[in-house]
């Protein structure tokens, strides 16, 4: 099992998958989001994104704030590490990128401090995740509340890590066949699923 960057060519896959979970799809960019995979089977665990907002400051200066969000995991994947290690690889990323805090606008604030997110108050959120804490709120997820973590205050419960590196074990094989449909094609009327913009 491993983490790594979505490829383009998993757009409708992404979208089919947020769809069906209930998940923020907003500003969606396949290239903001990274899949763990079954490196045995090639099958797709599970997904999430980093978001970036900028926001301007009182010197006209533009700035940038990180929001983790559209964190999924497909049901036969759950209980494994799975979303443990894709938060953790988009908190590295973050770091990476320069920032040193890294915000989740979301109601699974219990989930999230297992790896050291704590609760803030809205009025402590940059503007544009003030105004995203309200869209979220009167669409996909009633209940968010505000959270942060210093980038390099992160901790992986050992736990976690032990279950991640366990996960494909006792699964059936699963064929990594990619089809038509993976590539957002209605094989019977040959035309594109999802209008992605472009």
């Amino acid at each position: 099992m491993y983490v790594r960057d979505a490829k383009n060519r998993e757009e409708v896959w992404l979208l089919d998958h947020i769809e069906e979970m209930g998940l923020d799809e907003t500003a969606f960019r396949s290239r903001d989001y990274v899949i763990a995979i079954d490196e045995e089977s090639g099958e797709k665990a599970g997904f999430g994104r980093i978001r970036i907002h900028k926001v301007e400051d009182d010197d006209d200066d533009r700035d940038e704030v990180c929001e983790l969000t559209s964190i999924g995991v497909l049901e036969n994947w759950r209980g494994q590490g799975v979303g443990a290690h894709i938060v953790e690889r988009l908190i590295e990323y973050a770091g990476d990128d320069g920032f040193d805090t890294v915000y989740a606008l979301t109601s699974e604030g219990g989930y999230l401090a297992q790896f050291g997110f704590r609760r803030i108050e809205e009025s402590s959120l940059p503007a544009p995740l003030q105004d995203r804490l309200s869209d979220k709120r009167d669409g996909v997820d009633p209940d968010a509340v505000p959270h942060a973590i210093d980038v390099d205050r992160f901790r992986m419960p050992e736990r976690l890590r032990e279950a991640f590196k366990h996960a494909p074990e006792g699964r059936d094989e699963v064929s990594n066949e990619e089809s038509a449909e993976d590539f957002g094609i209605d094989a019977d009327s040959a035309t594109y699923k999802y209008d992605t913009g472009r």
